[in-house]
């Protein structure tokens, strides 16, 4: 656990930072100038998914600690891979990017929310300590701050930046990887035990929202390349600010642990969509 909470963190800034660096004024002016298709994934991620995990977690008999831990994971804005995996699948990755640097910033509000709402709901009780407003700062401190850095960084360094791009998008998944592989390690004995409950549950919900964004998007979605881009925005989450979350509000690696089984599930059924829809026009 200690691991879990001192690179946490750490490692969410760095990939906020790699975020900024990755977006321009224009990434959310373009929102303004065509706000159908940004409104569209907007809803489907911010509000249909947090809806379908809380449906998930009523239908399916899991303790409260792995339900919670799910609606942590559903809560969490997409993360940087789905911008790199909507540009293989020739998706709309300015949509890509504008949604996910939206979405994040936005968390700062909508994760505290649903969570908060959800450990009500499930009778759990949060330490007197930790308010929603407490956990926004938090949040707005290693999400926030460093997207705004990032971006004052690539407007003062534009041309090295944009040449650098892809460094900087390989070194966000491995800072991914790392958290990952960090609590795997360090809580092997423990995680295992409910890997399989929590397994089960994170591969529906994540084989859901692929379908359900992938659909959405083809009934009101502008075209095909922001169909794919959609379905991938609400199928790929932010693990690493989930595991921030779960690890500022609760001192038990069991919540941790669907955002662990998710992030590794959603590797996989991203890259199977991706293959599957790359040539698709």
């Amino acid at each position: 656990m200690e691991i879990a909470t001192t690179i946490a963190p750490i490692c969410l800034a760095i990939i906020m930072f790699g975020l900024g660096l990755g977006l321009t004024i224009q990434d959310f002016i373009r929102v303004i100038k065509n706000p159908k298709d940004f409104f569209l994934g907007f809803i489907c991620q911010t509000i249909l998914l947090p809806i379908i995990a809380f449906i998930l977690i009523l239908i399916i008999s899991l303790p409260v600690e792995i339900a919670l831990g799910v609606m942590i994971i559903a809560a969490a804005p997409g993360g940087v891979t789905s911008n790199i995996l909507t540009k293989f699948a020739n998706g709309d990755v300015a949509l890509s990017l504008s949604l996910t640097a939206v979405v994040s910033l936005l968390s700062i509000f909508t994760v505290p929310l649903i969570v908060f709402n959800s450990a009500e709901f499930l009778g759990l009780e949060i330490s007197n300590q930790i308010s929603m407003v407490n956990i926004a700062m938090k949040m707005f401190f290693v999400v926030t701050v460093p997207v705004i850095f990032g971006m004052i960084v690539r407007s003062l360094m534009t041309d090295f930046i944009v040449s650098k791009t892809l460094i900087v998008q390989r070194l966000s998944v491995i800072l991914f990887l790392i958290v990952f592989i960090a609590i795997w390690v360090e809580e092997w004995d423990r995680i295992i035990s409910f890997i399989t409950r929590a397994g089960f549950v994170a591969l529906i919900l994540n084989i859901t929202m692929i379908f359900v964004g992938y659909y959405v998007a083809k009934f009101f979605a502008s075209g095909v390349p922001q169909r794919k881009c959609i379905s991938l925005e609400c199928g790929l989450q932010n693990g690493t600010l989930a595991v921030f979350v779960a690890t500022q509000l609760f001192d038990n690696i069991v919540f941790m642990v669907p955002t662990a089984a998710y992030a590794l599930i959603m590797f996989t059924t991203s890259i199977f969509f991706v293959l599957l829809v790359r040539k698709i026009n």
